[in-house]
């Protein structure tokens, strides 16, 4: 199977090369030629597999040139303790109310970032042999708070990588800050952007295309990748834990086989959200793929209307890693339905940069529809989810996921689908104390680390060890630049 750009499928290219290069040189996305089908009789199968042979099963799928053994090595080492602190790995919790979560936050830095950055650098540093590359490969990161930490933590002393994080100042929680900041290894660095995501991101795209300092990295014997979910190797194992999740509902007895399923995703980059797509594309019985947006509700109206703005307001909200108007892996769902009209695409992406919005054509808006649902949630909205969730079910979320949960409940009420549904539940409540404690009427004075022995005490939870464990660390990290200088930080990180 060959990879193609979103923005020129003539591209085409090895799953390695893909994974190596992380984004087009032509701007776009890499996806697979083909989406392959699961057989008729795979989710029988893999419903009698643990999470690590699930994960060999449906990547394998897309990655031809990498050997099961291979991914059977990568898979046990990812997926295993004491990275994750439970044996399902992703596992899967009932409520009262028919619903359930899909908990993705048991890995080392306690977010669903873990799930495909603990295999990411197992697959790029396999591409580079693959591949022949002879230069160390730089890794640049864009983060609204969690892939951060989740990178660097999967990349740290990883041999011929080095990683760069940039995050933007004041747009994380104060946890998310500290696990970034503290990071040990010696191949890492971390520096913060004035403005917000959108700004990092737009930098970190910027050097990407700027093919002088290519040159001048290759002359230092080093290349640039992205560990950002624009790299298919980041994105390809999130789409495992949408069919374990149906398969843990199998076993659970909920569902009966081939019964569909909806899931509600809570949605920022549209990365998360598109795992699901793939996975309904390969055969998955879904019904809706639920967008939930937080006030950045730029997704919500562009599933509702068929326009994309981001000339809008940004706000700062209790759900920081949903804090974007540049969702960039939707260049991916529209090159998907508009039958790989690379041209169509391009152009949209042409209008975003320029004008800051497109509309897109009735057919693929209608397209569109035939999946996907949405919703948004405010941040009362969001703190009541996290009350009334904690309350009624003794159960504590985070801020993303009661995104997700507040827009499925709202979901099923006005439409009366009666299907099963699947909330991604996307971190530890943990990661962000003080909104939890202030949704749950607590004090939320203090420091990060004392709101975590607070909420602790408040709820009657025990705080996850990742987090805890950063009590006495020493920042190692204070840089601070404007997007303009962020080549420079390459440049100067990389002599």
């Amino acid at each position: 199977m060959l990879y193609q750009s979103t923005r020129d499928k003539s591209v085409q290219i090895t799953a390695a090369q893909a994974i190596a290069q992380g984004l087009a040189r032509d701007g776009g996305l890499f996806v697979p030629s083909e989406i392959p089908a699961l057989e008729p009789t795979a989710l029988e199968a893999l419903a009698k597999m643990n999470y690590q042979q699930r994960a060999v099963y449906v990547m394998k799928l897309f990655l031809e040139d990498f050997s099961r053994e291979e991914l059977e090595r990568f898979t046990g080492a990812a997926y295993s303790a004491p990275g994750f602190d439970t044996p399902a790995i992703a596992p899967t919790r009932p409520t009262p109310d028919g619903n359930w979560f899909l908990e993705l936050w048991h890995g080392p830095t306690c977010a669903f970032k873990d799930m495909a950055l603990q295999m990411l650098p197992y697959l790029l540093t396999a591409s580079l042999d693959k591949t022949g590359e002879k230069r160390q490969v730089c890794i640049l990161v864009a983060t609204s708070g969690d892939t951060g930490k989740a990178a660097l933590e999967g990349f740290r002393d990883v041999p011929r990588t080095k990683i760069i994080v940039f995050y933007p100042k004041d747009g994380v929680s104060d946890i998310q800050q500290l696990q970034m900041i503290t990071q040990q290894g010696q191949n890492v660095n971390v520096c913060s952007v004035i403005g917000n995501f959108d700004d990092a991101q737009t930098g970190v795209k910027k050097i990407f295309s700027d093919e002088a300092l290519r040159q001048r990295l290759t002359e230092k014997g080093y290349f640039l990748s992205s560990a950002n979910s624009i790299n298919w190797g980041r994105l390809l194992p999130q789409v495992v834990y949408y069919i374990s999740a149906y398969c843990d509902l199998l076993n659970a007895g909920r569902i009966a086989m081939g019964e569909k399923v909806n899931f509600c995703v809570p949605t920022g980059n549209f990365g998360d959200i598109l795992a699901g797509y793939y996975a309904k594309c390969m055969g998955l019985p879904v019904n809706k793929l639920i967008c939930a947006s937080n006030c950045n509700d730029v997704l919500t109206e562009f599933i509702q209307t068929g326009v994309y703005n981001k000339n809008r307001t940004f706000y700062t909200t209790i759900s920081p890693s949903m804090d974007i108007l540049v969702s960039s892996n939707l260049e991916r769902l529209l090159f998907e339905l508009s039958g790989k009209d690379d041209q169509l695409v391009a152009g949209y992406m042409e209008q975003l940069n320029t004008r800051g919005s497109y509309e897109i054509t009735p057919a693929l808006k209608a397209r569109i529809d035939e999946t996907f649902a949405c919703g948004s949630s405010s941040e009362e909205e969001t703190k009541d989810t996290i009350r009334r969730t904690f309350e009624q079910y003794g159960y504590l979320i985070d801020t993303h996921t009661a995104v997700a949960y507040s827009v499925l409940q709202r979901y099923q009420a006005n439409t009366g689908d009666k299907t099963a549904s699947v909330v991604v539940s996307t971190a530890s409540p943990y990661k962000f104390c003080a909104a939890v404690l202030e949704a749950l009427g607590k004090d939320a004075t203090g420091s990060g680390l004392d709101l975590i022995d607070m909420l602790s005490r408040q709820t009657n939870t025990t705080g996850p060890k990742p987090l805890c464990s950063l009590r006495g660390k020493t920042p190692r990290f204070d840089g601070v630049v404007d997007k303009s200088d962020m080549i420079r930080v390459v440049e100067d990180f990389l002599q």
